[in-house]
């Protein structure tokens, strides 16, 4: 509502200085003398300098999405090439003699204010221009932001994560995870497209949480080199000076290679399991035969396989058992335990009924 208007002011703004323009003879004490093809067609006059005045409007209307920090550097980059121009102009007067010094003043005015946009434009992450301030360091509040990728999204553990409020630094979701997250939701394979809704409701219920600061980052095309997700979403957290959520392996790689924070979902699910020591009692269900004779399979709530020995004829029981060695491997933990004999050498069944 404001900016139409502002855009109606400006428009009423420029018909008067027009109309003001091309009718000296109406305004007291002006003496401009128009040119001859505006005096003598004054209605066409209007309506193409008119038009001229509202292409910076028009512009405005296209151009939708704007970001301060390349505003910025434009407008004091040829701020401050200007000022060297004139400057370096004034210090050369002595040295150029005519015919060049008008040549050495158009190169001036040309090359520095070129240099100097581009200088900003390119190291506008590192010097952030702000208008009416300079800002030379981001103050985070909270900490770096964490950009978040499909593959958390989709794994659903990131909810109940910030839902701890253990994570106080903003999520910042680009456009093309979203993008990501909806074709997932589109496909035709009826297993994609249930994860990819899972995705998609994960992230409605965390923008509703009143202990989670989401926001969705747009993206423009030219904005990254790669076109590759995993690529765009380093070259995003190097941008933001941030770090990366996910529970992607290659990607928790690739970002570490490159120095970017990484926090992996799995690696803090395997943190937070509870830790089991040679000669710990633990209540045990036998799922299954394992692959070891006389081996049984149960699991942990978390999931955590449990190998018990001698435990293949007691599938369907709950039993105690003792841990006898934990392995920790890149697939995860694996606990083998022995179940508790009596003195006749019977396993003491956790429920006394069975």
């Amino acid at each position: 509502m404001l900016l139409a208007i502002l855009r109606v002011v400006y428009l009423l703004v420029c018909a008067g200085a027009i109309l003001a323009y091309i009718n000296p003879e109406e305004v007291e004490g002006t003496t401009v003398t128009l040119p001859r093809i505006v005096s003598e067609h004054r209605l066409v006059a209007f309506f193409v300098l008119l038009f001229i005045s509202q292409i910076v409007t028009i512009i405005d209307m296209v151009v939708r999405r704007k970001r301060i920090e390349v505003v910025s550097a434009v407008y004091f980059g040829i701020l401050i090439g200007v000022l060297l121009a004139y400057l370096m102009i004034q210090a050369l007067t002595p040295i150029i003699r005519p015919p060049y010094e008008g040549l050495a003043v158009m190169l001036t005015l040309l090359i520095l204010p070129y240099l100097c946009t581009s200088l900003l434009l390119q190291t506008k992450d590192d010097f952030r221009f702000v208008i009416p301030y300079v800002e030379f360091s981001r103050d985070l509040k909270g900490g770096r932001p964490l950009v978040v990728d499909s593959s958390s999204l989709i794994d659903g553990r990131i909810a109940d994560v910030v839902e701890t409020q253990i994570l106080e630094s903003q999520l910042i979701v680009p456009d093309f995870v979203l993008r990501e997250v909806q074709d997932i939701a589109d496909s035709s394979d009826k297993n994609r497209r249930a994860r990819g809704r899972r995705g998609l409701e994960v992230l409605a219920a965390m923008q509703k949480s009143p202990h989670t600061d989401i926001r969705l980052h747009e993206t423009s095309r030219t904005e990254f080199r790669s076109t590759a997700v995993d690529h765009k979403l380093v070259e995003l957290a190097k941008q933001l000076r941030g770090g990366v959520i996910t529970n992607d392996f290659n990607l928790n790689k690739v970002a570490s290679v490159q120095g970017i924070p990484v926090i992996n979902l799995n690696d803090v699910a395997n943190a937070l399991r509870p830790r089991f020591i040679p000669g710990e009692r633990l209540r045990l269900k036998i799922i299954k035969e394992g692959e070891g004779p006389g081996q049984g399979v149960g699991y942990l709530d978390d999931g955590t396989m449990v190998v018990c020995e001698g435990a293949s004829n007691m599938i369907g029981r709950d039993i105690d058992s003792i841990v006898s060695s934990v392995l920790q491997s890149s697939a995860g933990r694996m606990i083998f335990t022995k179940p508790v004999f009596t003195k006749e050498g019977w396993w003491r069944p956790a429920d006394p009924s069975q």
